[in-house]
């Protein structure tokens, strides 16, 4: 991988040297990047940063790691500012995405909490409006899965309510604690998954949040459009995070992506120029829409 990957013209079935899968690891959730192996690529070489951003004040749930990392970098490296959640345990990765964001030269403001409280999805509001003083972009990213294997017969109500209040619950806690803070020309943006329209048998709770999302930002796309504040989705197929070790049996982990037409996992850093994209003016005419980032799986 060259300092410069996404510049250079490349054939994406052998970006980034993955033609095999992973190796077999696990990881205790909710996973922690050091432990990764190979190490997931954010940006922190490649992003360039020309000023779709500047000035502008950003929410970003589940930034510590993964894809909400990655966007919180491409975010910094764009000007704008950034108040993000993550879980206290995982403090580590936290501290290294607001270690990128400040390295860009633009405030951090890291949030710790478990955003299955409404009062926690609260007070990451009032955080961001109190230091930042407003919200322009909010990211709705943070998400929980368990695979089961055996689908609904080990899905306990307690990891169905897991799933569902920090998949559901929390994006509309913090959309509806937000958008009075966000002026004529904000942008929301969720991260739903081809598991909404093509839905694995042993992340079915997971899958049907996903769901929930979509409908969710075509539905409030159209509820705050006469308030100027455009709402999407970017659908990531799968991608090479924290959650996939942590969440998923070995063997899985192995073969994870490689069934996709590109024939590998999504690095992060390959999401986050989609969240870039909603969140500028660039998608001035774009509302109520679906962006799948899925390899070449389809959506429909």
């Amino acid at each position: 991988m060259g300092d410069d990957s996404q510049h250079l013209r490349q054939d994406p079935t052998r970006q980034y040297g993955q033609r095999q899968g992973q190796p077999v690891q696990k990881q205790h959730p909710p996973g922690s990047t050091a432990k990764m192996d190979p190490p997931p690529d954010h940006g922190e070489r490649s992003y360039r940063g020309s000023g779709k951003l500047t000035e502008r004040r950003a929410v970003i749930t589940g930034a510590d790691s993964g894809i909400g990392r990655a966007v919180a970098l491409a975010f910094a490296r764009e000007g704008a500012d950034v108040c993000f959640s993550y879980l206290p345990q995982e403090e580590h990765d936290a501290r290294q995405t607001a270690r990128l964001i400040e390295q860009a030269g633009r405030r951090a403001v890291p949030v710790p909490g478990d955003i299955t409280e409404e009062h926690q999805c609260v007070e990451l509001v009032r955080r961001a409006v109190e230091e930042l003083g407003g919200i322009d972009i909010l990211v709705n990213n943070a998400a929980y899965q368990m695979a089961q294997e055996k689908g609904i017969a080990e899905i306990s109500t307690e990891q169905f309510d897991r799933v569902f209040k920090t998949n559901l619950y929390a994006l509309f806690w913090i959309c509806k604690a937000a958008v009075p803070h966000m002026p004529s020309g904000s942008s929301i943006i969720n991260t739903s998954s081809i598991q909404a329209f093509d839905p694995s048998p042993s992340l079915l709770d997971y899958a049907t949040t996903k769901a929930g999302i979509v409908n969710f930002t075509k539905g409030l796309a159209m509820n705050l459009v006469d308030q100027g504040i455009r709402v999407n989705s970017v659908a990531p197929g799968p991608v090479w995070t924290p959650l996939i070790p942590a969440t998923m049996p070995p063997d899985s982990v192995e073969r994870f992506g490689t069934q996709s037409p590109i024939g590998r996992p999504a690095q992060p850093a390959e999401l986050a120029p989609s969240f870039v994209f909603f969140a500028s003016q660039e998608s001035s005419y774009t509302t109520g829409e679906v962006l799948a980032v899925t390899g070449g799986r389809r959506t429909i």
